[in-house]
């Protein structure tokens, strides 16, 4: 279709064509995403094999001093007169082994197995039980997940220590002198001052974050659950088997196959029913010859100021049999109350009263970001519309509609991604219900991430299949956010509307 017949289709027949495009590029977009992906692994690996010639290279072209760095931390730097780093170079060498000697060894010896002695109790001469604590699968993966990644670090330093020794000694064969601590120190203050202002806020996103991350990870390929609970094994992909194997029908696989379409289902409906609903409030708002247009966006400011975790609370007390909406009904019935079980009985019923209550905790978040688009859309474009004899169907089909979707594309992702994440909707409001015994651990209105919980907080504890739902939760949000603004005109075209 070229751009004049586009221009000359109704906004419905343009909106038509538009949803069956994008249908359309979808296995395009998929393809391409698995392409840079497959990409991006070879460059990794071709990075490596590029770090292994350069580690041999500057071997073969070092001096005594650099050669003798690969086995002893800051040499080279020392005997170039680089002193305080060579020191911190060979500290960071006698730390790591002292640590590997007295404790990280010890644990690190049974990573591969993850403990083979369990508990047993044996009787002394006197017949007393004697207990004898064996081996705990817990401490020793995440002692050595602690190991692994000081290994890593140590790693970075050690070629850091080569790099430097040899990049001083070019520097004294041109017949330079290395920098001292205090040009150093005067240089991180000014052209590095970025790094010594982040160096901190790494280590501990390092320590909080992708330390615990790393371990939960390998959580997923264990059978750690109540049943293997102290002493545990590595089980590979089976907890990833359990949850597709759909061939046996397991009841995992089942629930998992339930709970993701809903868990979709819910994503999609809950982000756009509060991004339409909030943009034709926003529009009625911020429409010309509206009186207190402060006044109408301070109450819905007033709605979110209220904790979202009170608003659901209050919300699920409500739509209980003897609920406040129930009773509203009756009196609207002639005094007979309904009891109608709105979150614990019909599923979809349930699902419906979930998804309209989000709608109330989440429109209002809508209203004021589209509120300040809206005033930052130029004048000049409606004003050039109106000249042109344009309708304000055609005008907002034309400029507003577009100008909101090019803002808020990123928007659009972050809460389709956090709907998929939304747990306290779920939880406090519906708890998962309404019960099925068709589930594992899981109610009807459950999505992923309260299924996750409910498997690590409930009575199955069945942490090892937990982590490996975590794990296809992050693949699925981040293959989606990637496609989807990949492809988006936010990023392909940025300055469409500068």
């Amino acid at each position: 279709m070229t751009f004049v017949e586009y221009k000359q289709l109704s906004p419905l027949q343009r909106f038509a064509y538009n949803f069956k495009k994008f249908f359309k590029n979808i296995p395009g977009a998929i393809g391409r995403f698995f392409k840079a992906c497959g990409t991006g692994i070879v460059k990794f690996f071709v990075g490596i094999g590029k770090g292994f010639k350069n580690y041999g290279v500057t071997f073969v072209k070092g001096d005594w001093a650099t050669k003798l760095s690969y086995l002893i931390f800051g040499v080279g730097d020392l005997h170039k007169g680089k002193y305080y780093k060579g020191i911190l170079f060979f500290l960071s060498e006698v730390l790591y082994a002292l640590y590997m000697i007295f404790f990280g060894w010890n644990w690190f010896k049974d990573f591969f197995t993850l403990g083979t002695q369990d508990a047993y109790t044996t009787y002394d001469e006197m017949g007393f039980p004697v207990n004898h604590a064996g081996d705990e699968s817990m401490k020793i993966l995440l002692y050595s997940t602690l190991t692994l990644v000081i290994t890593v670090l140590v790693f970075v330093i050690y070629i850091a220590n080569i790099k430097d020794a040899y990049r001083h000694q070019i520097m004294r064969a041109n017949g330079e002198k290395p920098t001292t601590l205090k040009q150093d120190a005067q240089d991180f203050l000014d052209g590095k001052y970025h790094i010594t202002l982040l160096s901190f806020p790494v280590l501990m996103i390092g320590i909080f974050n992708i330390l615990p991350l790393i371990f939960m990870i390998l959580i997923a390929f264990t059978n750690y659950s109540k049943e293997h609970f102290t002493l545990f094994d590595w089980v590979g992909l089976q907890n990833f088997g359990q949850l597709f194997d759909v061939i046996n029908s397991s009841k995992k696989a089942t629930t998992f196959i339930g709970i993701a379409g809903w868990t979709l289902l819910w994503a999609v409906v809950a982000t756009f029913s509060n991004y339409i609903l909030g943009m034709v409030v926003a529009l009625m708002i911020n429409k010309k010859g509206i009186k207190l247009k402060s006044l109408w966006r301070t109450l819905f400011v007033i709605t979110i100021a209220v904790p979202q975790f009170v608003s659901l609370l209050l919300m699920n007390q409500m739509l209980q049999e003897n609920g406040a909406i129930n009773i509203l009904l009756g009196y609207l019935n002639g005094g007979h109350n309904p009891g109608i079980k709105f979150l614990s009985d019909d599923v979809w019923v349930a699902r419906i009263t979930v998804m309209v209550v989000n709608c109330w905790v989440g429109i209002p978040y809508t209203i004021l970001s589209m509120s300040g688009i809206l005033m930052n859309i130029p004048e000049d474009l409606y004003e050039s519309a109106r000249i042109d004899g344009a309708s304000p169907v055609k005008t907002f089909t034309a400029i507003t509609l577009p100008y909101m979707i090019f803002v808020t594309t990123p928007q659009l992702i972050t809460q389709f991604v956090g709907n998929i994440n939304n747990f306290n909707v779920i939880f406090l409001l519906s708890g998962g219900g309404p019960a099925t015994k068709e589930y594992f651990g899981a109610g009807k209105t459950d999505i992923l991430v309260t299924w996750l919980y409910n498997l690590s907080m409930g009575n199955e504890q069945d942490y090892g299949l937990a982590s490996a739902i975590g794990i296809l939760v992050f693949i699925i949000c981040a293959t989606l956010s990637l496609i989807v603004y990949n492809n988006s005109k936010s990023m392909k075209d940025e300055e469409a509307f500068s």
